[in-house]
């Protein structure tokens, strides 16, 4: 399997000729969504799902399937399938689980809104949120960023979850010297294989 980062949270997933795409938000290229199969977006905000992306790219290939949960399914239209934590379904020929549920606290119970995370054939993309799942993830894609995420609980989230290996994403809003700082911190304290790839590069995963 092959993995590409994009731009902010958007990673894109290839075997063979089958592509995957998660979180191609307003942030992230147009390119990310080239050739793909199957798309699945975690929740509701545009940092995560670029409306007109999907629109050109479901154009462009009227078979593109998309899975996220219902509520949004349903704003998004025709052809949306629902999924709900638990599920366990194909994407792009990939098997996918459906984890967590709602997106992480910033203040007074806001945003309040949906999140799925979803684990791609051992690969976990959490979302906005810091759900540990109660399965063995290989990859770990952990956010790097964000108004609700602080440096240690970033550093709590992959001890929690114990990946073989992790990548920062959800990094658009950190500065060079940002970035540099949370990789330091997560190779040192992290317990795990921790690297960045550049944006628009990839990594093999065995």
């Amino acid at each position: 399997m092959r993995l590409t980062k994009y731009g902010h949270a958007c990673v894109r997933l290839e075997a063979g000729d089958r592509v995957l795409v998660i979180d191609p938000g307003t942030l992230s290229e147009m390119e990310s969504l080239s050739d793909a199969d199957a798309l699945l977006i975690t929740h509701e905000h545009d940092d995560h799902i670029d409306v007109d992306k999907l629109r050109a790219a479901r154009a462009g290939n009227p078979a593109l399937t998309v899975h996220t949960y219902a509520s949004l399914a349903a704003v998004l239209g025709d052809g949306v399938t629902a999924v709900a934590p638990g599920d366990t379904f194909s994407a792009a020929g990939f098997t996918v689980r459906a984890v967590g549920g709602e997106h992480a606290e910033i203040i007074d119970g806001l945003p309040g809104c949906p999140n799925l995370g979803f684990i791609v054939d051992g690969v976990y993309h959490p979302g906005d949120s810091l759900f540990v799942p109660d399965q063995a993830v290989d990859t770990l894609l952990v956010p790097a960023s964000g108004p609700w995420l602080k440096l240690a609980e970033a550093i709590e989230f992959v001890r929690a979850v114990s990946p073989a290996r992790a990548f920062p994403i959800h990094d658009a809003n950190l500065s060079e010297v940002g970035r540099d700082n949370f990789d330091g911190w997560l190779e040192e304290k992290g317990r795990t294989d921790y690297a960045r790839i550049p944006l628009g590069g990839s990594v093999n995963l065995c």
